[in-house]
């Protein structure tokens, strides 16, 4: 348990810091992207040069999914654990936490695949490729506001899903504490 103490902190710390250098990249990413002005056209092919969003892009993704799964991974343990097994059989039915995990898996599944799409249309689209069937495509204004909307919603579900279990897993250590010293 004493273990627990700084791992919980530190870990939660690790995961908020990844989600809002993740939304940072996507305000970064919204304000470098390819714009209609960068689009050439010669009559039938287009060519579209690549943006830094790309890479931006690319960052906001590597560190939401890494804050996901490591959030995630901190419920799990912390569900699985063994005084978590041992509290009462109320704790089996469906409750507010698994609602919040919920929306976080979904937001984040939104948010990646909007993160992902934009970062693609902002690699190169060279003449004739484009993006999908030769024809160059550009990311509307706000696709990477809204991603980062997104991950801060997943960012807030996941730690309020963490808080949660903790904050329930230490009733039931002091629920424990108090029985095995009476």
């Amino acid at each position: 348990m004493e273990n627990h103490q700084f791992i919980y902190p530190i870990l939660i710390t690790f995961v908020t810091v990844l989600s809002l250098v993740s939304i940072s990249l996507c305000i970064a990413a919204e304000f470098k992207k390819t714009k209609k002005k960068d689009l050439r056209f010669d009559g039938e092919l287009c060519y579209l040069p690549g943006s830094v969003a790309f890479e931006l892009g690319i960052g906001a993704l590597i560190c939401l999914l890494m804050a996901q799964v490591i959030g995630n991974l901190l419920i799990c343990t912390i569900f699985f654990s063994r005084d978590h097994q041992n509290s009462s059989k109320a704790n089996k039915k469906p409750t507010i936490n698994g609602f919040i995990c919920v929306l976080s898996w979904m937001s984040f599944v939104m948010a990646t695949i909007l993160i992902g799409i934009g970062s693609t249309m902002n690699k190169s689209q060279p003449l004739g490729e484009g993006w999908i069937d030769g024809e160059c495509y550009i990311v509307k204004d706000g696709i990477y506001i809204i991603s980062a909307i997104l991950v801060f919603v997943t960012l807030s579900s996941t730690l309020g899903s963490l808080i949660l279990k903790i904050k329930k897993k230490n009733q039931v250590e002091t629920r424990w504490q108090v029985t095995s010293t009476s």
